[in-house]
């Protein structure tokens, strides 16, 4: 027997992007074979939605505000073992790709790709198969480890996050907020972060923080 409301037999996708155009325009592609069921604008956000619909797939910007896709995809992994991820960037870069396989049957995007490759990364994903952009498949497998190794080399996630935080200009007393620690602790990854890798201005740690993807240029 057909089901009665089409809607409950469509994959059901969060879509995350911090370009609200951007992200009408994936639901728009998305929307005649998947039930879109909410569009979020960062990390943190996306962490609290995705908890509370629990979708089939999330869509999602790597170079998000408050917290990048990536982290945010591995925070919400365990927690929904069942939703799949669909990353979209800018960048066509393999370090980036294969730190996004360490996560499973992923399906990695370039925002510039053609419509439908986005649509067959959420169906081959719902398979529970990987989707890789074309252009960074030819990437020997053997290489992902280290790959994702040289895109986080010597960053914890905690780093990762203030090193966002301040490369999105945000004052130490609004990243204590938001991480829920005090300005000291800010404080101390900060400094940290720079002798590690001997950064000597804000402007190198900028440069650092779009080297490891985590704002957009």
């Amino acid at each position: 027997m057909p089901d009665p409301n089409p809607l409950t037999s469509r994959p059901r996708v969060l879509v995350a992007d911090d370009h609200r155009i951007v992200a009408e325009g994936i639901c728009a592609l998305l929307e005649p074979a998947c039930n879109v069921i909410g569009i979020v604008k960062d990390g943190r956000e996306l962490i609290s939605e995705a908890s509370k619909l629990n979708p089939d797939v999330i869509v999602l910007d790597v170079g998000m505000p408050l917290m990048n896709g990536l982290e945010a995809a591995e925070r919400l992994k365990d927690s929904l073992p069942g939703t799949k991820f669909v990353f979209l960037t800018m960048q066509d870069d393999a370090n980036l790709a294969a730190a996004a396989l360490k996560l499973g049957a992923i399906g990695f995007v370039l925002k510039h790709a053609a419509a439908s490759e986005l649509r067959s990364a959420v169906s081959q994903v719902l398979d529970g198969k990987a989707y890789i952009t074309p252009k960074l498949r030819a990437v020997n497998v053997a290489e992902r480890e280290t790959r994702a190794r040289q895109f986080s080399k010597q960053l914890s996630p905690r780093q990762m996050e203030v090193l966002q935080l301040l490369a999105e200009g945000r004052p130490m007393k609004e990243i204590a907020n938001i991480l829920k620690v005090s300005e000291k602790t800010v404080m101390f990854h900060k400094y940290n972060i720079m002798e590690t890798f001997n950064l000597k201005n804000n402007t190198e740690l900028v440069l650092l923080a779009l080297k490891h993807h985590l704002i957009s240029s």
